[in-house]
Parts: structure tokens; C-alpha cells; sequence
């Protein structure tokens, strides 16, 4: 049986996420593990963009700020479930997996986007290449048609 000490759902605040999240929530509860919420933040020159979302013309500190107070709000509806958040700057393949490894998760339960084609050439697949080199299983869960966040 997979016994689960710690998981990490790397966020990017989009409906696939919220969707995902509940369901590392539910794993863990059942495994009584802890939950780390992870968001990063891609640093483009002196503007800061997340990942999934428009650019904003916030000076730094005042976008992490919001994005602090965005990944707070990130919270299990079961009080059991303790989840610690984690806000970093950097590549999201290479952040999530160096927390996942720092961290010592035994899993990763990541929302995918399910783009395909040239929509996932052009944009690259974040899921895919945390698949590819994670050092634990990674649960990519792609939200229903009718799920609205």
C-alpha cells in the first residue's frame, strides 16, 4: 500500500487547480499526510508574471503581496487536513520539483490544462515534464467539463 507522509499541489489559482487541490485535499485526510500549496512566480526582467495568468503592472512587492494573500486563501474545507503554503520565484518544472525533493513529498497531485497540438508545442506542458522527472508519482487531474471552481 503507498503510504503518503506529504504531498504538494503546485497551484497556478485556475479552476484545473482548485480542482486538483480538492483532491489532494481528500488524499490527505485519508493518509493523514501534510499538504504543501506551492504557486510560482516566473521573474521576466523587473516585472514578476504567474504562471497561467495576464501580466500585472504591480511593483513587486505589492504583486507578492497579492499573491501571498491569493495562496492563503487556498485552504482545505476539512480543518483535519493542515496545509502549509509556499510562494517562490523561479522556473515552475524546476521549483516544484526541487520542493517536492526538499520537502521529501510522496506525492505531487498536479491540475493539468489537457492542451494538445500545437496550443501545448507553443506552450510547453508544465505536468508533462514534472511527470518526466519527478522523484515521486505525480496524479495529474484534469476538472470535469461542468466543474466551475
Amino acid at each position: 500500500m503507498l503510504h503518503l507522509n506529504a504531498i504538494l499541489h503546485p497551484t497556478d489559482f485556475s479552476g484545473h487547480s482548485k480542482y486538483a487541490f480538492r483532491l489532494a485535499c481528500s488524499l490527505a485526510r485519508d493518509h493523514d499526510a501534510r499538504l504543501i500549496v506551492l504557486h510560482v512566480v516566473t521573474t521576466l526582467g523587473a516585472e514578476l508574471v504567474p504562471v497561467g495568468e495576464a501580466a500585472t503592472h504591480l511593483q513587486p512587492e505589492g504583486y507578492r503581496h497579492i499573491l501571498w494573500d491569493d495562496l492563503k486563501r487556498v485552504q482545505s474545507a476539512d480543518p483535519t487536513v493542515s496545509v502549509d503554503h509556499r510562494l517562490v520565484e523561479g522556473d515552475p518544472v524546476a521549483e516544484i520539483l526541487r520542493v517536492a525533493k526538499e520537502s521529501a513529498c510522496d506525492m505531487i497531485v498536479l491540475g493539468t490544462h489537457g492542451r494538445t497540438g500545437l496550443e501545448r508545442l507553443l506552450m510547453g506542458s508544465v505536468a508533462e515534464q514534472v511527470v518526466r522527472k519527478a522523484p515521486c508519482p505525480v496524479l495529474t487531474v484534469k476538472a470535469p467539463q461542468s466543474f466551475s471552481g
